[in-house]
């Protein structure tokens, strides 16, 4: 079982079309807040980003976001977290967020949060970390993307074992259940992540 004390949460920033989406990213830091559990992000405050964050922050949890100055010179860094670690590039924002979570949670978003999200992936299939990986499939969000990843299996270009990199829930319940259930990672990533 994985003890689970820090999640970087990858999600949109923007809300989307569907307010349910935006819903579910304010309970969901409420109910990190209430676990005790630490949000790891992208730093920024607007969209499910913003959201997640502020629901974290204003149910007494902690918050530390990393974003690129780029990004935070335009002004969509979150200036009221518990720490804002402002980095040289999106590169060294995923380094540092894959090193200070225990655990990453994919929520609706956009092509960032896909990045964010098979980088991910793709690092424990390479045994680069041992976290456990959950996607949050509400709305059926996720579908498309899931059958991707069955057709690249079925073409044989990832092995079906890589489908245990993952797991995917469609309630936010589901979620710390999935976290809970994965063992105990098998080595300590840090002097493997660049």
């Amino acid at each position: 079982m994985t003890k689970i004390n820090s999640i970087c949460v990858f999600c949109g920033a923007s809300n989307g079309v569907n307010p349910k989406h935006k819903e579910n990213a304010i309970a969901f830091g409420k109910m990190m807040a209430e676990r005790g559990i630490t949000l790891v992000y992208g730093g920024g405050r607007i969209g499910l980003m913003g959201a997640v964050a502020d629901a974290v922050m204003e149910n007494g949890g902690k918050v530390v976001g990393i974003i690129p100055a780029h990004l935070d010179d335009i002004e969509v860094g979150h200036a009221g977290l518990s720490e804002l670690i402002v980095c040289n590039s999106m590169y060294e924002r995923k380094v540092e967020m894959f090193r200070r979570s225990d655990a990453f949670v994919t929520l609706a978003g956009g092509l960032g949060s896909l990045d964010e999200a098979f980088e991910a992936l793709t690092l424990r299939q390479l045994g680069i970390h041992d976290k456990p990986l959950v996607f949050l499939n509400a709305l059926g969000y996720w579908d498309k993307c899931l059958a991707m990843i069955e057709g690249i299996i079925d073409e044989g270009f990832a092995r079906p074992s890589n489908r245990q990199l993952y797991s995917v829930t469609d309630t936010l319940e589901g979620v710390f259940e999935k976290l809970s259930a994965e063992p105990g990672p098998k080595f300590d990533p840090k002097e493997k992540l660049l």
